[in-house]
């Protein structure tokens, strides 16, 4: 894992290729310092992704998280206003889209990656959403949820470890009640765990 020396060398050492390869190229990229309307994401996101459509193999889901990720002001909060628009965004167009959509917000929730409130604008009105990677180290730790596929779990980790993810690869205490099967609208202990005997579960 590089050190916070070595990843600012790194960066200065990838921008300094960029611009050999594309002189005068910055005026035409987008960088977030310059534009407003950004989301931060983990730089592990790809394989978070990958994951979640393994383990809702027929009815992937990774669209909809993605979406709902983007609708946040980076408080892991959103609030739906119109779920027509998220339904489009996460690729669900037509009549039956919104549905569709439902279908995947109703899956995401039962696997813990989010929970859902209703409000004066409907039953998914307010949505929250836990650390994926405290959710699938607890998938993968204690679950051990079908479909989960081992190879990309470990991929995972890989990554996580090369950027210095913490929340990843840092033990925990052990929980304060017995392994239990995830439970909806209950939230994700927000910590890292780094073997089965210290996973965090969702509360009772």
């Amino acid at each position: 894992m590089a050190t916070v020396r070595e990843a600012s060398a790194i960066a200065k050492k990838s921008l300094a290729m960029r611009d050999y390869l594309w002189p005068n190229a910055a005026s035409n990229l987008w960088h977030r310092t310059a534009n407003k309307g950004f989301a931060t994401i983990p730089k592990t996101f790809p394989f978070v992704l990958k994951i979640m459509d393994e383990m809702t193999k027929g009815a992937p889901v990774s669209s909809t998280f993605l979406a709902l990720w983007c609708s946040t002001w980076d408080n892991s909060y959103v609030v739906i206003t119109n779920p027509a628009e998220l339904s489009q965004a996460a690729g669900f167009g037509g009549q039956r889209g919104v549905h569709t959509w439902g279908g995947r917000m109703k899956k995401l929730q039962e696997l813990n990656f989010i929970d859902i409130k209703p409000g004066k604008s409907g039953p998914m009105n307010h949505v929250i959403i836990w650390n994926p990677h405290v959710v699938l180290r607890w998938h993968h730790d204690v679950a051990r949820t079908p479909g989960l596929v081992e190879a990309s779990f470990t991929s995972l980790i890989e990554r996580a470890a090369d950027v210095g993810a913490q929340d990843m690869l840092t033990p925990l205490p052990s929980p304060a009640q017995p392994a239990q099967a995830p439970a909806t609208s209950t939230p994700i202990a927000a910590a890292t765990v780094a073997t089965p005997s210290t996973t965090p579960l969702p509360p009772a």
